[in-house]
C-alpha cells in the first residue's frame, strides 16, 4: 500500500509539472484577502507572515460536517482524535494548549480537560479559514506557540431580507441543521443563526482490556451518543459617519449520552451522561480617524463555559471537605449517594477580556498595529481545586511594524509585553521578512514564544475511578512558564494556474508541560492523605510537570494546479519529527519520547470540478483523499496508518437571480471502508465508523440589494458567496 501510494504521488506530481510547461491560462477569479498574520488586509500571495488559507470555494466543494472534518480533510498538518470532552487537536506535533482558535479575531473559550469543543463552531456559517503556524504574529499572544486558526464568519449586511436553510443527514442518524435571519433596517442590522447537531454514535469493536483480560462483548462506543445545540445573534449599527458599534451574544448547549453496562465492573460503568452549557457576550465598536485609513478599535468579552455529570443511575460519590475541623490539608472522605435525575456541577470557566487596538498608515510604506489586551480567568470547581475556586490574570502590551522597505522586500516586526499575576513580566520579540520576485515569494521568520500554566495545570484535581483502579490528575503550583523559539523558511510560487509552497521550520520548547505519571512520594503533601484513600485501590497518580525541552522540526508542501477553467487538482504533505527530553528520577538520567499522538508523514489530495450547464443548474464533483503514517505513543499502543477517500457532489438548482437559489449535496465518505478495530482503551489512528452517506439540502432567500463596504460613508459590508 505504502509503494503504491508513493508511485501515486509521484505520477500526480509529474504530471502537474508537465501541465506546468503548457501555455498558461489566466484565472478569472480574484486573488485571496487575508488579514489572520498581520492584522491588516493583504493579498494572500503578499502577506508577510505565511498564511494557509481554506477559501470558501474549498469549503463549499468538500462538504464537510464539522470543523474537525474540514482541517484534517484539507490540509495535511491537522491531527484529531475526537472524545467526549472535545476534539485532542495537533497542529505539526502540539496539542490543543498551544493552539490559539479564533472566530473572527477572537478567542474561543471551551476548554474542558484541555481539549476545545469545536462543535461550538458551525461549518455553514464559515466564509473562510486562515492559518498562521507557530507563534509568529505579535497581535494573538505569545502563548500560541502551535499556531493561530482564524475562522472568519458569513456576514449579511445588506438592505433587506436575507434567510437560509441548511439540512444534512447522514448514517448513523447523523443531523446537522443550521438557519440564519439577516435584516437590515435604516443603518443597523441584525443576524441571527442557529445550529443543531445530533448523532446516535457508533462502536467500532466490542472488545475491551480490562484487569488482564479481553472482554469481547463491552457496550462502550468508540463515539457517543450526543446533540448539540446553539443559538447567536448580532446588532451592528452605524450611529454616525466612521463609527460602527456592534453587541453579539450567545448559547450553546451540548448533551453526551454514554451507555450503561454493569455486567463488567472492570470497565467504564457509565452512571451519568455529560452536559456543557456555554454563553457568551460582546460589545464593541471600529472608530475611523477623520478621512483617512486609520481606525481604532475596542472590544470586551464575556464567556461562560459550564460542565456538568446528569446522573442515570445510583453513584456514590466520594467528596473530599476541607476546613479546620477536618484539617486544611489533607481534609477528609465522605460518600454521598447521587439519585438518576440529579446534576452535578464539574467545573465553571469564565473568562473577561478587553482589548484596544490601532491601525495607522504611516509615511514611508509603514503600517503600524498597537494594542493593549488585559484577560481574567476564573475557574469554580468546588470538588476539583483546593478551595473551591481559582482565577488568573494577564494584561499585555504588543506593537507591530510592517515596513516596505524597496517595494520588493517586506520586513514585519513586532514586540509583545505580557504581565501575569503568577509569572511576572516577559518581553516576546517577533521578525518576519519577504523578499518578492516575479511569482516567486521567499519568507523567513523568528519568534519568541511565552505561555504561563493554566489555572487548570496549576489547581485542578481530578480523580477517576474506573473499577478496582483509580487515576488521578494532579495540578501542580510548581510549574514554570513555557517558552518557545519558532523558526521557519518558505518559498511560494504563485503562477497564472500553478501554485506551490514549502516551508520548513523548527519549534524549540523549554519548560514544556505534560501529564507525567508520578509515584505517591511525588504528591504534594497537601493532597496525599486525602486523594489516594485508604490504599485499597490501586492508585495511578498523574501530575502536570515540566518536561526539561521538547523540539518538533518538519516540512510542509502544498501543490495546486489548474488543469482547465473547470478542473483543479491539489495536494498537500507534511513531514513532522518531535522529541522530548524528560529527567527520570529513578534512573537519575535524561530520557528522549516522542510527543503523544504525532505522526511522521500526513497527506491530502483533491480533484475538484465545477461547471456551468445552463442558467439554472450547476455541477460540481470533489475527490479527495487524506492519511497519515502510524501515530505514536508513550502508552497503549501507536495508531495505526490509514488512508482515506470521499466523494461530494453539489448541484446548484433553480436559481432566479438573486432572491431565491437551491442546492443539493450528495455524498460519501470512506469510501473504502476502512475500520479501525483496535480493542479499547488503545489508541486508534482514526475513529471513522467506515462508509458513511450523507445528504445536503440548502435554499437561501436574498431580497437586499448587494452594496460595497465603506464605513466612511455609513455603507454596509456583504461578504457574497461564490454561487
Amino acid at each position: 500500500m505504502k509503494r503504491t501510494l508513493i508511485q501515486a504521488i509521484g505520477c500526480w506530481l509529474l504530471a502537474v509539472s508537465s501541465l506546468a510547461q503548457t501555455n498558461v491560462w489566466r484565472q478569472d477569479s480574484l486573488q485571496e484577502v487575508v488579514v489572520t498574520g498581520t492584522g491588516t488586509q493583504h493579498l494572500l500571495k503578499d502577506a508577510p507572515v505565511q498564511t494557509e488559507v481554506i477559501s470558501s470555494k474549498m469549503l463549499r466543494s468538500y462538504g464537510g460536517k464539522s470543523l474537525e472534518d474540514i482541517l484534517a480533510g484539507l490540509t495535511a498538518s491537522f491531527a484529531f482524535s475526537e472524545g467526549d470532552m472535545g476534539s485532542q487537536m495537533q497542529l505539526n506535533g502540539l496539542g490543543n494548549s498551544y493552539i490559539l482558535v479564533l472566530i473572527d479575531g477572537k478567542r474561543i473559550h471551551g476548554d474542558v480537560g484541555g481539549e476545545n469543543d469545536l462543535g461550538l463552531i458551525d461549518p455553514h456559517n464559515i466564509e473562510r479559514i486562515e492559518i498562521v503556524k507557530g507563534a509568529q504574529s505579535a497581535l494573538y499572544g505569545s502563548d500560541a506557540m502551535a499556531g493561530v486558526i482564524n475562522i472568519i464568519t458569513k456576514r449579511h449586511n445588506e438592505s433587506g431580507v436575507y434567510v437560509d436553510n441548511t439540512t444534512r443527514y447522514g448514517t448513523h442518524n447523523d443531523l446537522r441543521q443550521h438557519n440564519t435571519v439577516a435584516l437590515a433596517f435604516g443603518r443597523c442590522t441584525s443576524q441571527t443563526n442557529f445550529q443543531l447537531q445530533r448523532s446516535d454514535g457508533w462502536q467500532n469493536t466490542a472488545e475491551e482490556w480490562a484487569e488482564g483480560m479481553v472482554l469481547t462483548d463491552s457496550r462502550n462506543k468508540t463515539v457517543n451518543k450526543h446533540r448539540n445545540w446553539q443559538v447567536a445573534e448580532r446588532l451592528t449599527c452605524q450611529p454616525m459617519k466612521g463609527l460602527e458599534l456592534y453587541a453579539e451574544g450567545s448559547y450553546y448547549k451540548k448533551n453526551i449520552l454514554r451507555p450503561q453496562d454493569g455486567r463488567h465492573p472492570s470497565c467504564d460503568v457509565y452512571t451519568y451522561d455529560l452536559r456543557y452549557n456555554n454563553a457568551s457576550a460582546s460589545v464593541g465598536g471600529k472608530w475611523y480617524l477623520g478621512e483617512k485609513k486609520d481606525y481604532v478599535t475596542l472590544d470586551v468579552d464575556w464567556n461562560k463555559h459550564a460542565y456538568y455529570y446528569d446522573y442515570t443511575a445510583k453513584h456514590y460519590d466520594y467528596v473530599l471537605l476541607q476546613g479546620e475541623e477536618y484539617g486544611d490539608q489533607n481534609g477528609e472522605w465522605f460518600s454521598v449517594a447521587m439519585l438518576p435525575g440529579q446534576s452535578k456541577l464539574q467545573s465553571d470557566q469564565q473568562r473577561v477580556m478587553a482589548q484596544l487596538k490601532g491601525i495607522f498608515y504611516l509615511p514611508l510604506d509603514n503600517t503600524l498595529n498597537a494594542g493593549a489586551e488585559y484577560r481574567y480567568d476564573y475557574l469554580k470547581a468546588p470538588e476539583r481545586t483546593e478551595t473551591g475556586t481559582a482565577d488568573d490574570w494577564t494584561a499585555a502590551l504588543y506593537v507591530q511594524d510592517e515596513w516596505n522597505l524597496l517595494g520588493w522586500l517586506n520586513l514585519t516586526a513586532g514586540l509583545r509585553l505580557v504581565d501575569n499575576r503568577n509569572f511576572g513580566l516577559r518581553l516576546t520579540p517577533k521578525v518576519s521578512t519577504m523578499l518578492s520576485a516575479g511569482d516567486f515569494r521567499f519568507r523567513a521568520g523568528w519568534s519568541r514564544g511565552f505561555k504561563t500554566p493554566t489555572v487548570k495545570e496549576l489547581h485542578y484535581r481530578y480523580l477517576h475511578l474506573m473499577g478496582s483502579s483509580t487515576f488521578f490528575n494532579i495540578g501542580n503550583t510548581g510549574l514554570h512558564p513555557q517558552t518557545s523559539n519558532y523558526y521557519s523558511a518558505n518559498v511560494e510560487y504563485r503562477g497564472s494556474r500553478l501554485t506551490a509552497s514549502v516551508t520548513g521550520y523548527v519549534n524549540k520548547l523549554d519548560n514544556m508541560i505534560a501529564l507525567v505519571n508520578v509515584d505517591a512520594g511525588e504528591i504534594p503533601a497537601g493532597v496525599t492523605t486525602a486523594y489516594l484513600g485508604d490504599g485499597s485501590s490501586k492508585v495511578q497518580a498523574r501530575m502536570y510537570k515540566n518536561m526539561d525541552d521538547a523540539r518538533t522540526c518538519g516540512l510542509d508542501a502544498t501543490l495546486s494546479y489548474k488543469v482547465m477553467k473547470d478542473l483543479t487538482l491539489t495536494s498537500a504533505y507534511s513531514y513532522l519529527d518531535t522529541k522530548a527530553h524528560l529527567y527520570d528520577e529513578h534512573k537519575d538520567a535524561m530520557t528522549t519520547v516522542v510527543i503523544d499522538g504525532t505522526a511522521r508523514h500526513k497527506w491530502s489530495a483533491s480533484a475538484v470540478f465545477s461547471h456551468t450547464f445552463s442558467p439554472t443548474y450547476k455541477l460540481g464533483i470533489s475527490l479527495s483523499a487524506r492519511g497519515s503514517s502510524k501515530r505514536c505513543y508513550q502508552n497503549n499502543g501507536d495508531g495505526k496508518a490509514f488512508q482515506i477517500w470521499r466523494l461530494n457532489t453539489t448541484h446548484d438548482l433553480g436559481k432566479a437571480g438573486r432572491t431565491l437559489a437551491y442546492r443539493v449535496e450528495l455524498g460519501i465518505d470512506n469510501i473504502f471502508n476502512y475500520v479501525d478495530r483496535t480493542m479499547r482503551p488503545y489508541h486508534l489512528g482514526n475513529n471513522t465508523s467506515g462508509t458513511t452517506l450523507y445528504a445536503t439540502f440548502s435554499i437561501k432567500f436574498n431580497q437586499g440589494k448587494k452594496v460595497k463596504h465603506n464605513i466612511l460613508s455609513t455603507k454596509s459590508n456583504y461578504n457574497n458567496e461564490d454561487d
